[in-house]
């Protein structure tokens, strides 16, 4: 019967990229301690479990093993709008070093920068990156932007996290290990795609695939025909949850298409029950990690 490496070799990739219970707790902890500082400021207590929410990633339940960073989104009280927002000069950088100010009393030996939208709160282990933001009537959130002079921008990440999750049901849990192995071959060929474009590519593309809630046993087909599915988009737009259309260039293609080389290749080797050779074309898309 061909295909007798893929189950094994598979089985343990996809329980690899997972996150560990301790990555899990150490991005937990970390959260939650960054929002007991801030609600202390800004709320007069320090309770750790209101007023933040994880997005990205973690928020989306597609982090990668080993985590990069968290991202966190502080929501301000809405009082401090207009104290905020009437202040001349760039005042999104004002917000950003005022949160990093807060932080660096709690984090007096951590590294810290305010960072276009963000303010990065570079642990050892991990980075979190804090995302002041204030909440609109449509449930949205206004964030800061700092670059040319400081603007606010629009975010929706519940509407990221909610197109992630009706993807990952209708694939019967298939969409977030695809995405979590494309992040891995993402970080190991060093691509220059954004993670959350690849994220709405593959919640577009694996609905429509032949193998998209056929489980497991197809995660090699899987792989192959969503690289074809990549290197077709090129230089076109992606429309992304919260509505903006994006476009995807073509810096990233020729990694792609190299990839899809390959996994086609090792799709063959499997067939064929070529389990070493297999083994080689997947490492060369994937590294060490399968």
């Amino acid at each position: 019967m061909p295909w007798n490496g893929f189950a094994a070799r598979f089985d343990a990739f996809k329980s690899d990229v997972n996150l560990t219970q301790d990555q899990i707790d150490d991005g937990l902890t970390k959260s939650r301690g960054i929002t007991s500082a801030l609600n202390r400021s800004y709320y007069g207590h320090n309770q750790d479990g209101v007023n933040a929410f994880m997005v990205g990633s973690w928020g989306k339940g597609t982090a990668a093993r080993p985590p990069n960073d968290v991202d966190l989104f502080y929501r301000l009280p809405a009082d401090f709008w207009p104290s905020i927002n009437g202040r001349r000069g760039n005042k999104q950088s004002q917000l950003l070093q005022e949160v990093k100010v807060i932080l660096q009393a709690t984090y007096p030996q951590t590294d810290m920068r305010g960072d276009g939208r963000v303010v990065v709160v570079a642990f050892n282990s991990l980075m979190v990156e804090v995302v002041p933001c204030f909440m609109l009537d449509t449930r949205k959130y206004f964030i800061c932007d700092t670059h040319d002079g400081g603007s606010w921008r629009t975010a929706d990440p519940a509407a990221e996290m909610r197109s992630v999750e009706l993807g990952d049901l209708a694939t019967g849990g298939a969409l977030r290990t695809l995405i979590k192995m494309m992040k891995i071959w993402k970080r190991e060929c060093n691509v220059p795609l954004k993670s959350y474009l690849l994220e709405t590519m593959a919640t577009n593309f694996l609905p429509q695939s032949a193998w998209g809630t056929n489980g497991f046993y197809w995660y090699d087909w899987m792989i192959r025909d969503f690289l074809a599915y990549l290197v077709v988009r090129a230089n076109t737009y992606l429309t992304v949850p919260d509505g903006q259309s994006v476009y995807l260039g073509d810096e990233w293609k020729s990694r792609a298409e190299t990839a899809l080389a390959r996994a086609t290749a090792a799709c063959e080797h499997e067939k064929n029950d070529y389990t070493w050779s297999a083994g080689e074309g997947w490492q060369k898309v994937f590294g060490t990690r399968i």
